[in-house]
């Protein structure tokens, strides 16, 4: 008796809840509803509008030609006139026969269902698609983060029904009957995590939604009940069946004539042999794409976007990528070093000059780009991240010769050449060198390979490469100059990393884990810094490399290596992107004369015989290098049109030597690779077919400055201080200053870059760009302008989110990545 007098209250409240939401329209237009509930159910319904969904990614080459799609969704979106008649008409028939009759709620249904609920009976849906529209929105799209919210929006209660039939109501209101259940129809989950009818008519049968057969549209409207259980690849029968109810159910609704719905059924499912669905990330862009697509992933990063904002944007990024310098840079990387080759690494990076941009045209590796790391495949940066751990060996002697040239050298300036040199300033060591040096450390020794001569040109060292010649400018110079001379031509990121190769770790006992490069090669306490720098023992980046070429043969401006010629968002407007602005690095006169320079390396050089057998036939620049124990070897090339690097090293986990034979291999504590060979053959292999049919354009005119040298001019750099601080350097040195802001996650009013960096007469200008502390979320060029200064609480300091999935480790770690390089990587070092 106590139990029916319960229920019979209970549906009189319910039938009084249910009158009120009958209602609800009505009062609703004279703003009698305003309370708190109806103020949450607004804010639902303002999520559904201003919540947009997660769309797919697709990153093209410089022609527009998609390349790769990073989402989190799959999903195609289509307006209702690009879904088929067939299919709106399948999915009412079976989900809401009276879609078109009522206002978003089925009262009748609803009444009938929540008493069944309520009386203990079983649960009974009665939702109508609008209700449907926005619980499958809340849960794929305004909760697909939050497993709890998406629960809410499952749940078998009165509250959540009568929520979701306001929510619904509203939305009616707002949304013609066409556009809602086209929203429906693209927000809705069929198997294998598709989304939306678009994405679902490729994925199972190839098609479009607008050519959708009888057949194939039934199936797909009988999916969205139970995408799971109707799965056809791992349910057929049940999803036969199922298909053939919604066919009757439009045979009942007169959708479809009897003959027509007869023969549909008599099909069979028709849905291709597995789902058809590209790959989530760069592993879709394919084994030779694959690297690219993962630097315009961090770079994306890099410049505020975060990794979610990447994958669910829906942007349209139009790249730099070239197809056929890839395919030839690949093609030659695997033609010296097989992909499957154990332990060795064959990297190379393309980009083209310029002082107004450096676009990045092609990154390979020998590798291919993938998750089968048996079949020599792997998703680490190889080509663009600072992964060769060894270094690029005498490549290095380029800054060395820069920061002479700037202090006053020239090109034509003699230099000694002594066979062995052993240095009283620079501390190192090693088995050979005795102690005795500055401030009781150990002197640092080096020696040459082969017998050159005891005294030659500056240009003639630069392409014959001998070791001791260079610690002499070193001494000459002092090394912080050289060191900043490898950031300002292009290692930034390379020279902020530390010699393992990542960011610097203060908690390292090993001071070359704990400093960034930058510091640790500097003079740091009585140790007037690390010789061994000219010799390219540090961590490096292949595409940083590269750029370092792109640098000087755009008259000494730097600009970031981009990826990116533009980004237009999901509604096809232009997204504007905070890159790096160019930066003139060092004088034009001192990078043109530099050029020249190290233009006699394939002539009679250490890459003269790699050029012969390319039939090489250009004006060029090139500088090879290779590492102490000839863990890894490179070739630093450029030409007006492009400027490329290749970098060949040892990946596996133990670190050896890397013998040339046919085909390269590790060779223990042994190894003869030079940068003149698997570096430079794998150079002049992808060059001379990619310049195939282009001018031979002459090297930039050279400077008597610096040629035969002169007085140095040189501009402070600021990098690094305060505004003030800098502007005070900079004036008392006899130069006018502009600063601009630039968002920059860097500490708010520190100078992140400055040009001219180089040299400049007194009196000029120099500009100086200054942090906000905060990078604004990206913005469509018809967006309102954002903030540069952080909103209030939110903390500028963070990171630009994690890296895309699938990037592995490429096992690269093991042992000491100096290996003896920071000690005295001059004895018998090979030159090259």
């Amino acid at each position: 008796m106590g139990d029916s007098l319960l229920k019979m209250l209970g549906l009189c409240l319910l039938a009084g809840v249910l009158v009120a939401g009958m209602l609800f329209p009505l009062v609703g237009a004279v703003g009698v509803a305003s309370n708190r509930a109806s103020d949450t159910i607004d804010s639902v319904s303002a999520d559904l509008v201003a919540t947009p969904p997660p769309l797919i990614t697709t990153i093209t080459d410089s022609a527009g030609t998609p390349i790769a799609s990073l989402y989190d969704q799959y999903r195609i979106p289509v307006s209702s006139e690009q879904i088929s008649p067939t299919m709106k008409a399948a999915l009412v028939s079976v989900e809401d026969r009276r879609f078109y009759e009522h206002h978003g709620v089925d009262w009748k249904g609803t009444i009938r269902a929540a008493i069944s609920n309520q009386s203990g009976g079983d649960t009974q849906g009665a939702s109508t698609l609008t209700q449907q529209y926005v619980k499958n929105y809340l849960i794929n799209v305004v909760n697909r983060d939050n497993k709890t919210e998406q629960s809410k929006a499952q749940e078998q209660t009165i509250a959540r029904k009568l929520r979701e039939a306001r929510i619904a109501i509203q939305l009616e209101q707002k949304m013609s009957k066409e556009d809602i259940l086209a929203g429906y129809l693209n927000v809705v989950e069929f198997a294998y995590e598709v989304y939306g009818v678009g994405a679902a008519a490729s994925a199972y049968f190839g098609t479009t939604a607008d050519k959708l057969t009888v057949a194939q549209a039934a199936l797909l409207a009988g999916a969205v009940n139970n995408p799971v259980l109707y799965n056809p690849w791992r349910k057929p029968a049940e999803t036969l069946q199922r298909r053939n109810v919604v066919i009757d159910k439009m045979l009942e609704n007169q959708k479809v004539t009897p003959e027509v719905a007869e023969a549909a059924k008599e099909e069979p499912l028709g849905t291709l042999p597995t789902p058809r669905k590209p790959a989530a990330n760069c592993v879709g862009a394919g084994p030779e794409y694959g690297f690219f697509c993962q630097y315009v992933f961090e770079y994306l990063e890099r410049l505020g976007f975060s990794e979610d904002q990447i994958k669910t944007g829906g942007y349209t990024i139009k790249t730099s990528f070239d197809a056929r310098a890839t395919q030839l840079a690949k093609q030659a990387a695997m033609n010296e070093v097989p992909k499957t080759q154990p332990g060795i690494a064959n990297t190379m990076a393309i980009i083209q000059p310029g002082k107004e941009r450096h676009q990045v045209v092609a990154l390979v590796a020998n590798r291919d780009y993938g998750l089968d790391a048996n079949n020599g495949q792997t998703t680490y940066g190889l080509p663009s991240r600072v992964a060769n751990k060894f270094g690029a060996g005498s490549i290095y002697k380029i800054f060395t010769s820069a920061a002479y040239l700037e202090k006053g050298g020239g090109i034509n300036n003699i230099i000694d050449v002594p066979a062995s040199y052993t240095s009283n300033v620079f501390s190192g060591g090693g088995s050979k060198c005795p102690p005795g040096g500055v401030d009781g450390t150990k002197k640092y020794c080096v020696s040459n390979t082969g017998n050159p001569p005891s005294r030659m040109t500056l240009q003639t060292a630069l392409a014959t490469s001998p070791n001791t010649g260079f610690v002499i400018l070193e001494e000459r110079v002092g090394m912080a100059p050289i060191v900043d001379m490898a950031s300002r031509l292009g290692l930034r990121t390379t020279m902020a990393s530390s010699m393992g190769g990542v960011d610097p770790d203060p908690a390292a006992s090993a001071p070359e884990y704990r400093f960034s490069q930058s510091e640790f090669f500097k003079p740091m306490g009585n140790n007037a810094g690390k010789a061994s720098f000219t010799l390219g023992p540090g961590p490096v980046s292949t595409l940083e490399l590269a750029n370092v070429g792109a640098t000087l043969m755009s008259g000494g401006v730097w600009c970031p290596p981009t990826p990116l010629l533009e980004v237009r968002d999901r509604n096809g407007k232009k997204i504007e992107v905070n890159e790096a602005p160019c930066e003139q690095a060092v004088a034009e006169p001192l990078a043109n004369t530099l050029v020249t320079g190290l233009s006699k390396d394939d002539i009679e050089g250490t890459s003269r015989a790699a050029a012969q057998a390319s039939k090489w036939a250009r004006p060029m620049m090139g500088k090879t290098g290779t590492t102490q124990e000839y863990k890894s070897a490179g070739f630093l090339g450029a030409t007006p049109q492009y400027a490329a690097a290749v970098l060949t090293f040892n990946d596996s986990p133990k670190p050896q030597g890397i013998c040339d034979t046919d085909p390269p291999r590790l060779c223990g504590t042994g190894g003869n690779i030079y940068g003149g060979k698997v570096p430079a053959r794998t150079w002049f292999q992808t060059m001379t077919p990619l310049l195939e049919g282009q001018p031979a354009l002459p090297l930039p005119p050279t400077d008597p400055r610096y040629l035969d040298g002169g007085p140095e001019i040189r501009v402070p750099d600021v990098i690094g201080k305060s505004k003030d601080e800098a502007t005070q350097i900079l004036q008392q040195a006899g130069y006018q200053v502009v600063a601009k802001e630039r968002p920059d996650a860097a500490t708010k009013g520190t100078v992140v870059s400055q040009s001219p960096r180089g040299a400049a007469l007194t009196g000029e200008t120099i500009t100086i760009q200054v942090s906000t502390g905060y990078v604004p979320p990206p913005q469509t060029s018809e967006s309102p302008s954002s903030p540069t200064t952080p909103p209030p609480g939110t903390d500028p300091g963070g990171g630009a989110g994690t890296p895309p999935p699938g990037n592995g480790d490429p096992g690269q770690g093991g042992g000491d990545p100096g290996n003896g390089n920071t000690g005295n990587p001059g004895n018998g070092a090979p030159a090259p």
